[in-house]
């Protein structure tokens, strides 16, 4: 019986930054790169930009964090408040989660709020398509949702 070497090649993280970028686009770059078989760090989770009316979004979110189990709410489902799960779970949604590939790609995933400090001399990429396009009075940031849905951070 030969032995065989299992060489892993070190993958290198992708810094994205999500300031100013449109959370959904943005994910969606994100979920393929993790497809890939890359290492993907989001920082700056909570300047990412919602569109649309600023008001209906937050009613939005509200009235999904009543969703919960009939007979005993403590079995969830539970709802992300924090900006970094938000995007996280973002993620999550457009990633095969079922799937082995999915699992694996979703575990190379990290979101950050702000910049760590191993991070800080990273260069960090963002992409063209999901920047936004109008004035930032048009959009709402995940930091703003999370503060008006219960996030106590910063």
């Amino acid at each position: 019986m030969a032995e065989q070497k299992i060489v892993q090649k070190q993958q290198k993280t992708i810094v994205v930054d999500a300031t100013n970028c449109i959370a959904g686009r943005m994910c969606s770059h994100v979920s393929k790169l993790l497809l890939q078989g890359n290492r993907v760090a989001i920082v700056n989770a909570e300047k990412a930009m919602l569109s649309g009316n600023r008001y209906k979004t937050i009613e939005l979110y509200k009235e999904h964090l009543e969703i919960n189990s009939v007979t005993n709410p403590i079995h969830g489902p539970f709802h992300p408040r924090r900006p970094d799960t938000m995007l996280s779970k973002m993620v999550r949604g457009m990633v095969p989660k079922r799937k082995s590939s999915g699992v694996t790609a979703f575990k190379r995933l990290r979101v950050y709020i702000g910049v760590p400090d191993e991070m800080k001399s990273a260069k960090t990429e963002s992409f063209s398509d999901s920047k936004i396009t109008k004035p930032e009075a048009y959009y709402i940031s995940v930091g703003e949702v999370a503060k008006q849905i219960g996030w106590k951070g910063q």
